[in-house]
């Protein structure tokens, strides 16, 4: 029986033009040579989305696989060298969904040692249990299969991609600080919005427009407050509020004075938008209206929810008790979490991560910051039969991406890692006496 299986998903590794460049390859190389070296019985599983084939729109077909093979041979040459040691097991994910609809794939990938299994989901055996292995697509609107195998059976997501983000590996280099590859490290989708204007207004604005309107945006909390005090003035109702604004001001000179003319703009430019902002509210809600009619715009299924999953695990595990494990991939959000005596495993990703923090005064735009969390997961049998999920961490430091202007205006967010690097799952119902691997080409 196998030692122990290593897990990783999510490199989407390849695509367009600066989507080329993998910042983790040196990582992962290690992680292969690790392998490479072990005296375990252990076999690799790649539980979906290796590859980025959705985002190549130059080439096509096998031709994708070819341009991968000559863009990164190091790695191909250290999948044959670990593939020549331990087993490596690939399933296909959305991202590279090609790999699932076309069997010269099989056979391309096994030059290299590396197994293609052609299939949603497989179990393997660990201890008197059972692990379920799928890359998770299946479980979300935007990115399940509807025909799994058909070549042509592409979800909407295939489409996004194809539009957006192979579009912005082409252009991302056109901009002062090539950041717009990074839109793949973007999660849920919903978040893009917000991540364009924040860069926009951090990194591509003119330099002397942002440093020109930036007092406007930081004074604009207090100059709400001036505008509510100058209303209450203005109107008869209470006068106080505003005598000692402009009390206070007076006792600061030349410098109360200039405040007094920043905080009476934000008092113009406050009124300005508020009389756009009401006609444009009533737009945009009619908008949405009409795009939801259409089943264009459905906010509940922008992103999967962790509880989709989780409620899966919970059906697989009811169904089956012999399951002690559940893996997915696919949310680029690394996870172990319990539940009903058994574990459910994200596998993460190696893609750049980025974390939203909020100003600390004013409106100006959420600052992205960015951080790896490259991880595996290895899982083994305890010596009472159950299963050993390891949670393992590969160190690789933050790219200090973020401008002194961000680092300024937002407090650098604190991560701390609160997934248990050891967990033993040990459930409390029988398992089956009879174990099956690889035999189900569809979602158990």
């Amino acid at each position: 029986m196998t030692d122990a299986y290593y897990l990783i998903s999510d490199l989407h590794i390849g695509g367009d033009e600066q989507l080329e460049h993998v910042d983790f390859l040196e990582e992962l190389l290690s992680f292969l040579r690790m392998l490479e070296r072990t005296d375990e019985d252990a076999e690799l599983i790649i539980n979906g989305d290796a590859f980025g084939l959705w985002e190549f729109t130059g080439v096509d077909g096998l031709d994708k696989f070819d341009a991968l093979v000559d863009r990164y041979p190091e790695l191909f040459d250290q999948l044959e060298a670990t593939g020549s040691r331990i087993p490596i097991t690939l399933i296909p994910g959305n991202h590279d969904y090609e790999l699932a609809a076309y069997p010269e794939y099989v056979d391309r990938l096994a030059e290299y040692n590396v197994t293609l299994r052609q299939v949603v989901s497989l179990t393997r055996e660990v201890g008197d249990y059972v692990v379920h292995v799928e890359h998770g697509m299946q479980r979300d609107s935007n990115n399940r299969i509807p025909d799994f195998g058909n070549p042509h059976a592409n979800p909407p997501g295939y489409f996004v991609n194809r539009q957006v983000t192979s579009r912005a590996g082409r252009l991302s280099a056109r901009g002062k600080f090539n950041w717009l590859k990074d839109i793949q490290a973007v999660t849920p989708m919903t978040q893009i919005p917000a991540w364009m204007v924040s860069n926009y207004f951090y990194r591509e604005m003119s330099p002397w427009l942002r440093y020109v309107s930036a007092p406007f945006f930081l004074l604009f909390n207090v100059g709400f407050l001036y505008v509510l005090a100058f209303a209450l003035d203005a109107v008869g109702l209470w006068s106080l509020p505003m005598d000692l604004v402009e009390g206070v001001l007076e006792l600061f000179g030349p410098v109360g004075t200039l405040v007094d003319l920043l905080l009476t703009a934000n008092l113009v430019i406050t009124l300005l938008l508020l009389l756009v902002a009401i006609p444009l509210y009533v737009f945009v809600r009619d908008a949405r209206k009409t795009l939801r009619r259409f089943g264009i715009d459905r906010p509940d299924d922008r992103d999967p929810p962790v509880d989709d999953y989780l409620a899966g695990a919970r059906a697989l595990f009811a169904s089956d008790p012999s399951v002690a494990v559940f893996v997915y991939g696919h949310t680029h959000r690394p996870a172990v979490t319990e539940v009903d005596g058994r574990a459910v495993v994200n596998t993460g990703t190696w893609l750049k991560r980025l974390q939203r923090v909020e100003p600390s005064l004013g409106v100006l735009p959420p600052v992205f910051y960015s951080w790896y969390q490259l991880n595996y997961v290895r899982l083994s049998a305890a010596d009472d039969g159950g299963v050993v999920v390891d949670y393992e961490l590969v160190e690789k430091a933050a790219p200090d991406d973020e401008t002194w202007f961000q680092r300024l205006v937002t407090s650098a967010p604190r991560r701390e890692d609160e997934i248990p690097a050891r967990t033993v799952v040990r459930p409390t119902s029988e398992p089956n006496e009879a174990v099956q691997t690889d035999s189900n080409p569809g979602v158990r």
